[in-house]
């Protein structure tokens, strides 16, 4: 007879919510703890041998303190994925000890469905390139402020001035746009003073992204270099799907990777119906972006050179021949979609779930040389 007991945990920033399934029994509740060590420890303690427990929880802004806390005290732990934790149709009651005892019931009777869990290096290196696209995001919005601020009151940049946000335009604004009011001239410098700071934080950021790869551990390093070898796919591209996706091996097909980024059409068959739609947008959003960002490059036509050639310098040719086939292939079935008169979103998007199966392929290669090192090492 089995002895494993089975504990649905639903966390909150300052409650942990408890329940437990016996083996064969029932799913009572044990109330609710502080989210606190010490607490999770006596709990621990109180429920018997860590061996002979088995924790779970939702994945939630609450990040993966717990997990960690509970795999220190020797209890394995899922972070399950909660779009995908079954509902009756006809439960309209939520609360928190239900939600704990329904965690332990679906756990004991695996219904779940775990997520990955970053170790320390990704999910450091994650926060960071986030952090970096947030500030990408505060930048375009204080470019949006000054931009119609000036707008508003008819100051356009003379014709010598093409391009906007370049030190030519920011220089235009400093020393030729100049306000009577001293109310407008207060506002201009401080959004002025705004666009120039989100530039330097980003600027920042780009430095310590560049820093964290270098101190990064070996295979890590070596898969956001590979990974560059793929038009359009420059360094902070290569960080973000590493950051994001973690080991692609994990991942037993380039299909199963394309379904987590959301990029494949939603689907509701039945019968002799075959109705596809949009696609689905489910998984990592911030590898969706990055992805669709780095298709619009597939466009032109297969070429390698300037800073494409400096990347693949130095890199495996097995490698090299794989982002040259991406190329064509890529470029293809660009064109081929254009021909047929689809709208360039859908084509970059169909581009996008292609490209992640190079992606995928170059991965999955450099991981694996990294993987038969040590075995080789034992071997000697």
């Amino acid at each position: 007879m089995s002895t494993i007991r089975f504990l649905g945990l639903d966390v909150h920033a300052d409650t942990i919510a408890v329940a437990v399934a016996e083996p064969e029994g029932e799913v009572r509740s044990l109330g609710t703890i502080p989210n606190r060590m010490e607490s999770i420890r006596k709990l621990v303690a109180k429920l018997g041998p860590a061996k002979q427990l088995r924790a779970c929880y939702e994945a939630g802004p609450c990040g993966y303190a717990l997990y960690w806390q509970l795999t220190a005290l020797g209890v394995a732990c899922q972070v399950v994925a909660p779009t995908l934790v079954p509902v009756k149709p006809g439960d309209r009651v939520k609360t928190d000890r239900r939600d704990a005892a329904k965690l332990a019931r679906c756990f004991r009777a695996g219904d779940l469905t775990a997520v990955w869990v970053p170790d320390a290096d990704h999910e450091a290196l994650r926060d960071l390139v986030r952090a970096r696209e947030d500030a990408r995001q505060d930048q375009l919005r204080a470019r949006q402020r000054l931009s119609k601020f000036l707008l508003r009151h008819g100051r356009r940049p003379p014709e010598e001035v093409r391009k906007s946000w370049t030190l030519k335009h920011m220089s235009w604004i400093k020393t030729q746009v100049h306000f009577e009011q001293p109310a407008l001239e207060a506002t201009l410098l401080d959004y002025v003073h705004e666009v120039e700071h989100m530039t330097e934080r980003i600027q920042r950021l780009d430095q310590a992204i560049r820093e964290a790869i270098q101190k990064a551990p070996p295979a890590m390093r070596a898969v956001v270099e590979a990974l560059q070898a793929l038009r359009g796919v420059a360094q902070l591209t290569a960080v973000t799907v590493v950051a994001e996706l973690g080991s692609l091996s994990r991942f037993d097909s380039p299909r199963k990777l394309m379904s987590y980024s959301g990029l494949v059409s939603r689907e509701y068959s039945s019968g002799n119906r075959i109705q596809r739609g949009a696609i689905t947008k489910t998984g990592n959003a911030h590898l969706r972006r990055v992805i669709i960002e780095s298709a619009w490059a597939y466009q032109h036509r297969p070429w390698v050179g300037g800073n494409l050639l400096k990347r693949q310098q130095g890199l495996d040719p097995e490698v090299k021949a794989i982002a040259w086939k991406a190329q064509h292939r890529l470029h293809s079935r660009y064109k081929k979609l254009a021909a047929r008169g689809k709208n360039k979103p859908q084509i970059v998007t169909a581009v996008g779930r292609e490209l992640l199966g190079f992606l995928w392929a170059i991965a999955v290669q450099t991981e694996a040389k990294f993987q038969a090192k040590p075995k080789a090492a034992m071997r000697n």
